[in-house]
Formats: C-alpha cells, structure tokens, sequence
C-alpha cells in the first residue's frame, strides 16, 4: 500500500467519526468550557471548512483559509458536513501522484502536499477530540471514536 492509499483509507474512516461527534452537538448550545474558547459550533464549522481547503489546496496546489459564512443550525452544519466528507474522500480518491507528491503554497510558505494533507488531518482529529469534551456538559452523549465510550459500551 502507498501512502496515499494509507491516508485516504485513515481520512474515510476518520470522517464516519467526526460526523457521529458532529451530530451529537445539541441544536441550540452555545456551551463553551472557557469564555476565551471556541463553542462547539464554532469549532464544528471549521473542522468542515479545514476539510474543503485541504483536499482543494492539494488540487491546485494553493490552500487559502476563506471560510464561508457559518451555517445558522447545527443541522446545516452537519449536512454541510455529511456532503463535503463524501466529496472530498472521492476527490482524495482520484487524487493524482504528482499532486500528491507535490508542493502547496500555504500562507506564502511552499509545503509538502501530502504532509499537510496529513497535517490537516490530525489538526481535524484534534478538534473532533475537544468537541468530544464539550457533549457531556452540554447535555449530549459521546459517542463511540476509537472504541466504546461511557456512553456507547
């Protein structure tokens, strides 16, 4: 297996779990642990947006952070979700080697595609892992990431 068969394969399964975390958000929570944190929503609309500007940056070789306005419910944002994951693995999919293998300018810098593609991923495992902590006080239940949780044996 090559590495980009091992990325695309880690990206698909990671996307099932950060679209369960995503749909376990309560609508209408605005909890936040923190006054200086982000609240889940927040952090949920970036995790798609993160998704978009990666696999699009490897494409063209430019990634630029210009998120689009937020999404007024959750429900959006998990639709919004649910159809860019499905995009995007089929993108990574047929993802040409010499992109992968290329270079992306990011933020004026000249990057390795494929370790910022891997990069972004685990940016956006780590931002599902701080939504994971915010379910509970806001209500919700965890569920299962990388095996059961108290809330899903």
């Amino acid at each position: 297996m090559d590495e980009k068969a091992l990325f695309t394969g880690f990206w698909t399964r990671e996307a099932k779990t950060t679209r369960n975390v995503l749909a376990r958000i309560p609508e209408d929570s605005d909890y936040r642990p923190d006054p200086k944190s982000r609240t889940a929503k927040d952090i949920a609309w970036q995790i798609v947006c993160e998704e978009k500007m990666i696999i699009d940056g490897v494409e063209n070789g430019t990634a630029e952070w210009a998120p689009p306005p937020m999404p007024a419910t959750m429900a959006e944002i998990v639709a919004a979700y649910e159809a860019g994951s499905a995009d995007a693995i089929a993108r990574w999919n047929a993802l040409p080697a010499e992109r992968w293998n290329g270079e992306l300018d990011f933020f004026g810098g000249k990057h390795s595609a494929s370790q910022m593609a891997w990069g972004f991923l685990f940016d956006i495992v780590h931002h599902r892992g701080q939504i994971s902590t915010y379910l509970r006080p806001m209500g919700s239940t965890v569920p299962q990431i990388y095996g059961p949780s108290g809330d899903e044996p």
